[in-house]
């Protein structure tokens, strides 16, 4: 798995807030769908992957603030390590602490669900990065993490 940049993650077209928030309208989901797969990114992208995560994160229930102090947590691992602004991947330190300290097995289960229900037909590169998060519950988990991660630092 390659890099992303987090700020371009998280200023992208389909970044906004990571707070939790009501499921988006169906049709603005699939929209969001169709521009990541006239990207041209690889099913197995992490810039994919990430972004197939952001999508859902309203469908896992993490209360504000939790969420807000284990994202404040793990902005601290990052400074502490450089530039708070540098590319961030599956194995960054701030990002396996952020996913450790919200894993719980029923967030793991709702994202699973949330990815799951992604309205994906006819989209064979969402629909493959989708499968590749379903095949592997850890990447799906963290990828949800740097996605998190990834707003909080396109806030800053």
């Amino acid at each position: 798995m390659g890099r992303i940049s987090a700020r371009a993650a998280g200023s992208s077209g389909a970044a906004a807030k990571a707070r939790p928030v009501t499921a988006e309208i169906p049709a603005s989901r699939r929209q969001r769908l169709e521009q990541l797969e006239d990207s041209g990114l690889d099913p197995r992208s992490s810039e994919l992957l990430v972004m197939l995560c952001w999508l859902v994160q309203g469908d896992v229930a993490i209360p504000e603030s939790e969420l807000n102090a284990a994202r404040r947590r793990a902005m601290f691992v990052l400074a502490a390590g450089g530039d708070p602004h540098r590319e961030l991947d599956f194995g960054s330190v701030a990002t396996e602490r952020l996913a450790a300290e919200l894993e719980t097995p029923e967030r793991r289960a709702a994202l699973a669900t949330a990815l799951v229900g992604l309205p994906t037909a006819d989209l064979p590169a969402v629909a493959g990065g989708v499968e590749a998060l379903r095949a592997e519950p850890e990447l799906a988990w963290r990828s949800f993490a740097l996605a998190l991660l990834a707003d909080e630092i396109a806030d800053e």
